[in-house]
C-alpha cells in the first residue's frame, strides 16, 4: 500500500512523490545569491515519499481557511499581463486585498510581496522569475511571521498590531494557460503537527528570515486542484497568531504529476503574500 494511504479514497486521487525534508540535526539553510531571487542554494537533506493526493475539486465547497488552512475559489482578474509589474501593483494587488478581506474577515490587509514562477527555463532567464518549488514547506514560522510585520511597518505601529490577531495569507493562481504540469499540492492543516515542522534559515542579501521545512508523516492528507485556470485561486494560510484550535500553518509543494501529458505547457503561476489584521474579538 502507498505510504500515507490509510484513508485512501476509491476514486478521485493520484499517487505521486513529494519531496520531504529529513531532520539531520543541522538547521537547513536556503540562500538567495542574485537579484530577483532567481539563483539560490539550499542546504539540507530531502527524501521522496509516495503519497496519495486527492482531487479537491469535488469537495471544494467544504474547504475553509480556519479548518483546512485553505480555500479554492472562483476569482476573476482584470490583469492583462502578469509580467507587467506596474499592472500587478495597480490592478492585481487591490483585487487580492478585497479577496483576502472577503475570505478572512480581516479589517486591514497589507500586501507585501509576490512571486512569479515558471517551469520553462528560457522564460525564467528572460523574465528573471523563479522555478516551481519542489520541497514540502510552510513559508513562515512562529518567529518569522511577527518579524515580517516588524520588517514592513513602522516600529510603534507594528508592536501595536502584534498585540492583536494577525495572519499571513497567500493567494496562488495560473497566469496564462491552465496548470498542466508541476501543480501545487496542499496539506490539510489538521493533519500537520508541530513535530513535522523543521525551522530553516532563509538568507536574503538584506535580511534573514525563517521557514518551516516539513518532515514526512503518514497522517498527512494532501489535495490538489487539476488544471487550475486563470479565473480560479487557491487561498491559503501560512501563519495565524491565534492559538484557539483554528488552522495556523499549511504545508504545500509543487510536484511532478504522473498524469501530466507529454505535450503539457510549462507551469506559469503567481503567488501573492499578504498580512491580514483583525479587530480584537
Amino acid at each position: 500500500m502507498t505510504e500515507g494511504s490509510a484513508e485512501a479514497p476509491g476514486t478521485g486521487f493520484i499517487e505521486a512523490n513529494l519531496p520531504y525534508s529529513v531532520d539531520t540535526g543541522e538547521k537547513p539553510v536556503t540562500e538567495t545569491l542574485a537579484p530577483g531571487n532567481i539563483v539560490r542554494t539550499r542546504v539540507g537533506k530531502y527524501e521522496d515519499r509516495r503519497v496519495i493526493i486527492r482531487d479537491g475539486r469535488a469537495m471544494s465547497d467544504e474547504f475553509t481557511l480556519d479548518e483546512y488552512g485553505f480555500e479554492f475559489v472562483r476569482h476573476e482578474t482584470a490583469v492583462e499581463d502578469f509580467f507587467d509589474a506596474d499592472e500587478i501593483a495597480s490592478v492585481y494587488y487591490p483585487e487580492i486585498d478585497r479577496l483576502v478581506k472577503e475570505r478572512t474577515g480581516a479589517t486591514r490587509v497589507v500586501i507585501f510581496d509576490h512571486t512569479l514562477r515558471t517551469g520553462d527555463e528560457a522564460t525564467r532567464k528572460e523574465k528573471l522569475i523563479r522555478e516551481p518549488v519542489k520541497s514540502v514547506h510552510n513559508d513562515y514560522t512562529e518567529w518569522s511571521a511577527p518579524q515580517r510585520v516588524r520588517d514592513l511597518l513602522p516600529a510603534k505601529e507594528a508592536e501595536a498590531l502584534l498585540k492583536g490577531r494577525f495572519a499571513v495569507i497567500q493567494v496562488w493562481r495560473a497566469i496564462r494557460q491552465p496548470i498542466e504540469s508541476e501543480p501545487l499540492a496542499i496539506c490539510d492543516a489538521r493533519s500537520l503537527v508541530p513535530e513535522d515542522m523543521l525551522a530553516a534559515e532563509r538568507r536574503y542579501p538584506d535580511r534573514v528570515g525563517e521557514t518551516y521545512r516539513i518532515t514526512y508523516n503518514p497522517d498527512h492528507r494532501w489535495y490538489y486542484f487539476p488544471n487550475m485556470r486563470r479565473d480560479e485561486a487557491l487561498v491559503f494560510k501560512v501563519y495565524d497568531s491565534a492559538k484557539d484550535g483554528r488552522a495556523r500553518f499549511t504545508a504545500h509543494t509543487s510536484f511532478d504529476d504522473p498524469a501530466t501529458p507529454p505535450d503539457a505547457a510549462p507551469r506559469e503561476s503567481i503567488e501573492v503574500r499578504a498580512l491580514a489584521f483583525f479587530d480584537t474579538e
